[in-house]
């Protein structure tokens, strides 16, 4: 797959260990976590999870409203 951005880096996981990983640690059930985003904010830290999480969503194309408004408050605030 090409990315029409080369500022974008794109990491193939065939296995889907990111995606169970975050599913279990971060959203809390067994599976794989599918064409979602996790949005933290610049206090957040990742030690053994990611934390404090703002706001999930998926999927990403039907959140898009609603994760540019949080991006953009996240932006505004800092």
């Amino acid at each position: 797959m090409t990315m029409p951005d080369n500022r974008v880096k794109h990491f193939w996981d065939g296995n889907a260990l990111i995606g169970e990983w975050f599913a279990e640690e971060v959203e809390g059930y067994r599976g794989i976590a599918w064409d979602v985003y996790y949005l933290f904010g610049p206090d957040a830290t990742w030690d053994n999870v990611p934390s404090p999480l703002i706001r999930s969503g998926g999927t990403i194309y039907d959140e898009r409203e609603v994760l540019r408004e949080q991006v953009n408050r996240l932006l505004e605030n800092n």
